[in-house]
């Protein structure tokens, strides 16, 4: 009894064995087949390929066939005088929202600024300031010439009545000094007006008395009552003249 039954479990696994071998022989076959069958696939692929692209370099030398577009259209393109300009070369749009600045730099920029006006206003009030200083200073000039010049007309009034080859060493002093103040007077910029014998001229000449007078031209000062005065070609006196007309 025991060896009938191991003589059938032995006839078992060998049955088992050979059943094995044949499924293994079987998936083998389909593997081949399936490469095979991949194999072609690819060949027909390849040899329709091959035939597309012959069939289109023919059309393309046809006489009928279109003409293949140079460049494919670029759905972010822009239109540039009639043609197609690419995203990279066409203008940027939304230059308005550049990037914010650096609150940094901002500040820099204000502050530079803001010493730029300052500075500018502080030359402007240095340059005011200095030419109110000068029209104050000529003012307050012109202000003791006007007073001095009454002193001047005494002097010559006083100098005419005297003797001219007078060696009188009192008279000789008086005009020693009055040469002296004359020539300081000059030196600050205060000038007589020439009048005598010239053309009269309203700005510089004031006509109180005229005069027919054949030996000289119209409108010419044949006299001069009192001397007038200039301070830096501004006139501080006008000279009172005699006009013949």
């Amino acid at each position: 009894m025991a060896e009938e039954i191991k003589r059938q479990a032995e006839e078992a696994a060998k049955a088992s064995m050979e059943a094995e071998s044949e499924a293994g022989a079987v998936s083998e076959e389909e593997t081949a087949q399936d490469t095979q069958t991949g194999t072609a696939e690819n060949a027909e692929q390849q040899s329709d390929s091959e035939a597309s692209e012959d069939c289109g370099g023919q059309e393309t030398e046809g006489p009928g066939s279109e003409e293949p577009q140079d460049e494919a259209e670029d759905p972010e393109a822009d239109v540039v005088d009639g043609e197609y300009v690419s995203a990279d070369e066409s203008p940027k749009k939304g230059t308005f929202f550049r990037r914010k600045k650096d609150k940094r730099d901002e500040k820099i920029e204000e502050l530079t600024d803001k010493v730029k006006r300052q500075m500018a206003e502080f030359d402007n009030f240095r340059k005011r300031t200095e030419k109110e200083k000068s029209q104050q200073f000529d003012m307050g000039a012109r202000s003791v010439i006007e007073r001095i010049l009454p002193v001047i007309d005494n002097f010559e009034r006083g100098l005419a009545q005297a003797d001219a080859d007078s060696e009188d060493p009192f008279v000789q002093g008086m005009e020693k000094i009055y040469k002296q103040m004359i020539t300081e007077l000059e030196s600050i910029g205060v000038k007589p007006i020439e009048a005598e014998g010239k053309e009269f001229d309203p700005n510089l000449h004031n006509a109180v008395m005229h005069c027919e007078d054949d030996t000289v031209g119209d409108n010419i000062v044949v006299q001069e009552l009192q001397k007038g005065y200039t301070y830096h070609d501004t006139v501080v006196r006008h000279s009172m003249v005699k006009v013949a007309n």
